[in-house]
């Protein structure tokens, strides 16, 4: 390689880097999000339970550990996922898959195991559509990362 093509790829290296670290901070961000969630969910009180209608009461109180294991893999598969990103990690896209999957069982116990739909009307799939969506935009972001070398 001669002195100017090293030169000429400075600016593609610097742009990949600051791509990553960009997609990958928004990526940290937004599976906080998610963990912040599951820790809300996790740790309501007795009086928080009360507080809510019976119905979404009932809800939660359904709710079976495997599916509270799902998310809990899900949120915190795609924490890992999203930091290994930043450190670009191979690995990222594992965690990512796995993060995916676990989205995939909580969201088949909640809509075909329970009566979300019908006790918290079509808007309760907005956010969880959002979550598939950003989880399948993770996994594919870190997958085209591996194609394009840019993963260790």
């Amino acid at each position: 390689m001669t002195e100017r093509q090293i030169t000429d790829d400075v600016p593609a290296v610097e742009s990949q880097q600051r791509q990553i670290k960009v997609v990958g901070l928004v990526a940290v961000v937004w599976n906080l999000l998610g963990v912040s969630a599951f820790l809300m969910q996790m740790l309501m009180t007795e009086e928080d339970m009360a507080a809510l209608p019976e119905a979404q009461r009932a809800l939660y109180e359904a709710i079976p550990f495997w599916a509270d294991l799902a998310f809990s893999v899900a949120v915190f598969g795609g924490l890992l996922g999203a930091v290994l990103l930043l450190l670009r990690r191979r690995l990222a896209i594992v965690l990512f898959a796995v993060s995916l999957a676990g989205i995939g069982v909580q969201q088949f116990q909640m809509y075909v195991m329970s009566d979300v739909l019908a006790v918290m009307g079509a808007s309760a799939a907005v956010m969880p559509t959002l979550v598939v969506c950003a989880a399948i935009m993770q996994l594919w972001y870190a997958v085209s990362c591996r194609g394009r070398g840019w993963l260790n």
